[in-house]
């Protein structure tokens, strides 16, 4: 098993940044890439970053030249640093884990995060 936590998630101007982390515990070995998805209210989740061991990444069109996915190895651990923040971009976040095939954005992996709420709002 895989335990993703999030963190870093909170009320930010629309221009504004923010940048949330995931910190995955337990059987690292059995993933390769990790993920960032969000739900926001009334809609589907949707994929918006992801990246492989290897460094590998894929965004969302509608996150492209604005979000930023990051991964320390050694900390297990993933980062989403979001920039030019819009109200749309309101959801909450949740990390995803799994294997290789989690980057393309057709399935995701098995684990999940609890979420963290981003609010973006003047």
């Amino acid at each position: 098993q895989v335990q993703l936590v999030e963190s870093g998630g909170g009320l930010v101007q629309p221009g504004g940044s923010l940048n949330v982390s995931c910190a995955a515990s337990g059987s690292i070995s059995s993933i390769n890439t990790m993920a960032w998805y969000r739900q926001a209210p009334g809609k589907q989740r949707e994929p918006v970053a992801a990246i492989t061991s290897g460094g590998n990444t894929n965004y969302a069109d509608s996150v492209k030249g604005r979000f930023t996915i990051s991964r320390d190895n050694a900390k297990n651990t993933v980062y989403l640093q979001m920039n030019s923040l819009k109200p749309e971009d309101t959801a909450v976040y949740y990390c995803n884990a799994g294997p290789l095939s989690v980057v393309l954005f057709r399935r995701p992996g098995d684990y999940w995060g609890k979420g963290t709420l981003v609010t973006v709002s003047s």
